[in-house]
């Protein structure tokens, strides 16, 4: 008798255990990514308020560095007024908008990202064109583009300065969008399952490159990664 309630007991206690134990587990991780998503949001806006404040401080300043200028030219005062030029396209470069794709939501994370990259003296070579009425929303795509940009330029970081470097490519290629990132990286890459994996620490859970795959599947496009030693790309077409 003490044995067939042990069993019943066995039977109806452990699937009720174990489909808690999955509940929890599963409620866990959807926490952990709504957190991500939200630190990703949260950084993405600081990185596009940073750029805006810097752009509308360089038009607030133009009309002083007109008069300055002016005022080199009329006491004819060339050499220095060089030397302003030279400093003042110095700094104008580090606020330029880079590329415009004409969609207004896309620019902003792209630019803003592209700025970052440049402020950690990563050389950039981007190049991006957008066709307009492209089935793909604004909030995937910049998605995808933040964290694309985001996992290069933390391989970038890892290697020293004078290597670093970042290509950013999109456009319209036949009758998908086709979007390739290649940046410099230290070779170390972790692969598991034919995938590769983050080389984060154990408090990033490669929701970034998750994040990536999501979006890709969604809208039943192709991806591939590929590493050379010290180089990685990364290739996405999306069917428009």
């Amino acid at each position: 008798m003490n044995n067939y309630c042990l069993i019943i007991l066995l039977i109806v206690v452990i699937p009720a255990t174990l489909a808690g134990i999955r509940l929890y587990i599963r409620h866990c991780v959807e926490r952990q990514i709504a957190r991500y998503q939200d630190d990703l949001t949260r950084r993405h806006c600081e990185e596009v308020d940073n750029l805006y404040r810097q752009t509308r401080g360089w038009r607030h300043d133009l009309k002083n560095h007109l008069q300055t200028m002016q005022a080199y030219l009329e006491m004819g005062q060339a050499e220095q007024l060089g030397n302003y030029l030279r400093e003042l396209t110095e700094d104008y470069n580090s606020v330029d908008i880079q590329v415009r794709t004409g969609n207004a939501m896309v620019d902003a994370i792209l630019n803003s990202k592209l700025s970052v990259v440049k402020a950690r003296d990563i050389r950039v070579d981007a190049t991006a064109d957008l066709p307009p009425d492209i089935p793909v929303s604004d909030v995937d795509l910049s998605v995808m583009i933040g964290n694309l940009l985001d996992n290069a330029m933390e391989a970038c970081l890892k290697v020293p300065q004078e290597e670093r470097f970042l290509r950013f490519y999109m456009a319209k290629v036949r009758d998908n969008l086709y979007i390739y990132v290649m940046n410099a990286a230290d070779g170390a890459y972790r692969r598991g399952q034919g995938k590769y994996l983050t080389t984060k620490g154990t408090d990033s859970h490669g929701y970034g490159l998750h994040r990536i795959d999501k979006v890709v599947k969604k809208y039943k496009g192709y991806l591939n990664r590929q590493d050379e030693g010290n180089v990685f790309a990364t290739e996405v077409l999306l069917p428009l």
